[in-house]
């Protein structure tokens, strides 16, 4: 995969966390409950934050997908289903971690011996099913992946450093010179959450006299304050686009399929884990099919109709919703996906939803095969690091100075949240999907070229903005956070955002795309 991995670095605007509310679960819902410095600490906010961020706050573990490359056609659907079962385990050691605050202050191994060590045993029998799907129909296994069965914790602190360690606010690379700016393409990752504990809390250690674990939220996890940046303090750091060859493809199509102002959502991924219901653990947006859930297939899409104003595009566009932690409760408070996996507050629907198809600088385009699938960002980059993150946040007004990627912005009043997406723009030329959903697809390196053996697509493009009032930061904690739906361990960081596409088209519409890309035309 040609990837840029130049990375411009600006610090981190502030890096104060500070203790608000612990998770539990009780009779299926969430209890938010205030934990304060114990007797022997001063409930200052410098104290609070000092012991907030040495607590463990998350639980990480090695993303075994993401290591899966190839994975014959008979073990697929077994495979995602105990991928699946490794998320829930995770999601369940999380709640496990979040209510068992005053049980790891007074035993300093708890979360080692009651959360870490039974999480690794039932990660290493599901590795071994995983082993015995793909086996049992003549696939090659690399018994390495057993040692990723071990999971290991994050402090606030750690959590924080993690999502920034690849470089802060790298928003401007423009891989492909594609409009969107900010590619984060950071190779030098690490993948898969390996060797993460550095020093990790391993069996709660520095509870601090039943502190909680510094990841704010009415949740317990996430957003914290540390995860805000004001616009308007971020120095310019959007790269110049490559320059454009005599054979580029200079036209765009754009596809008007509306902001989901139906309220078409789901917890499912049929992507990532088909034939699971509440496999992504969190809630998507869809505009285009209107028919895609985990049970959907190639078939069912062609049935789904579509949101989309022209009506051959069957397309399924679906992304995390975005939420604000005002107090709003909605329809998912006490649900599996919402509510009770730490998604709460008031969703946002967007005021505008812009998908638009454009070119390469360097070539001309192949349109798009039926049904090829492409997952852009990482939903894990909390344990996995930023080599797949591609989130961008930016502000009405900033978007040609200022992309970031592991902060949400604080925009001025009158100016909206912006969250774009630029997709791979590379393809294989034979395969939909591959085992780990990344390997089919690839972004442009610097100067806008595909790698050996791929041929440049049109390239999908989204922009959404939203109406947010700004968060407000006080003595270290966020008031009125905003932030997207994710996996309840990845503390809701704006390095998790991603966006999922099925390409679905009839009529010869692919083709229509494509021709319009290369001939240089503004289509619709």
């Amino acid at each position: 995969m040609g990837r840029n991995t130049r990375k411009r670095r600006t610090p981190l605007a502030t890096k104060a966390i500070a203790a608000s509310a612990a998770l539990a679960l009780g009779g299926g819902g969430l209890i938010w409950a205030n934990f304060y410095a114990s007797a022997h600490e001063s409930n200052s906010a410098q104290n609070t934050t000092k012991a907030a961020t040495g607590q463990v706050a998350t639980i990480s573990c090695p993303d075994v997908g993401q290591k899966l490359t190839n994975v014959p056609a008979r073990a697929q659907q077994g495979v995602a289903t105990e991928l699946a079962n490794l998320d829930k385990q995770i999601t369940e050691a999380y709640a496990r971690l979040a209510s068992t605050r005053q049980a790891q202050t007074n035993d300093a191994n708890f979360v080692q011996n009651a959360i870490v060590g039974p999480l690794k045993e039932k990660r290493a029998a599901t590795i071994d099913r995983i082993r015995i799907d793909i086996q049992r129909v003549g696939g090659s296994f690399d018994s390495s992946l057993a040692q990723l069965a071990a999971c290991t914790t994050l402090t606030a602190d750690q959590a924080a450093n993690q999502t920034t360690a690849g470089g802060q606010q790298n928003g401007g690379q423009q891989q492909g010179g594609q409009q969107q700016g900010g590619q984060q393409q950071n190779g030098g990752q690490q993948q898969g959450g390996q060797q993460q504990n550095g020093g990790q809390q391993q069996g709660g250690q520095q509870q601090n006299g039943g502190q909680q674990q510094g990841s704010n939220g009415q949740a317990g996890n996430g957003p914290t304050a540390a995860d805000f940046v004001d616009i308007t303090k971020v120095q310019p750091n959007v790269a110049a686009k490559p320059r454009k060859t005599a054979n580029a493809s200079t036209g765009t199509f754009t596809t008007r399929c509306g902001v989901n102002a139906n309220k078409n959502f789901n917890t499912d991924n049929v992507i990532v884990a088909p034939g699971v219901a509440n496999g992504a653990h969190h809630l998507h947006d869809y505009v285009g099919n209107q028919k895609v859930n985990a049970f959907s297939n190639n078939q069912t899409f062609l049935q789904g109709g579509t949101s989309c104003q022209n009506k051959n595009d069957l397309s399924s566009y679906y992304w995390p919703v975005v939420r604000v932690q005002d107090g709003t409760q909605d329809f998912d408070q006490n649900k599996d996906g919402g509510g009770k996996e730490g998604n709460v507050g008031k969703i946002l629907t967007p005021v505008s939803a812009q998908i638009k198809y454009v070119g390469s600088p360097t070539s001309k385009v192949v349109a798009m095969p039926q049904f090829l699938r492409i997952i852009t960002g990482d939903a894990k980059t909390t344990t996995n690091g930023l080599a797949n993150a591609n989130a961008h946040w930016s502000c009405t007004g900033f978007e040609n100075k200022v992309q970031l990627t592991t902060q949400y912005p604080i925009c001025p009043q009158g100016s909206k949240v912006v969250r774009t997406f630029a997709f791979q723009s590379c393809w294989d030329g034979q395969n939909v999907d591959s085992a780990n959903h990344r390997t089919h697809v690839a972004f442009a390196d610097a100067n806008g070229n595909c790698g050996n053996g791929f041929k440049a697509i049109p390239q999908l493009t989204m922009r959404l903005t939203y109406n947010i009032t700004p968060p407000t930061i006080q003595n270290g904690v966020v008031k009125n956070a905003y932030a997207v739906d994710g996996f309840p361990d990845q503390l809701h960081k704006a390095a998790t955002d991603h966006d999922d596409f099925i390409s679905i088209t009839t009529g010869g519409l692919a083709n229509k795309i494509a021709n319009c890309v290369n001939s240089g035309q503004r289509c619709q």
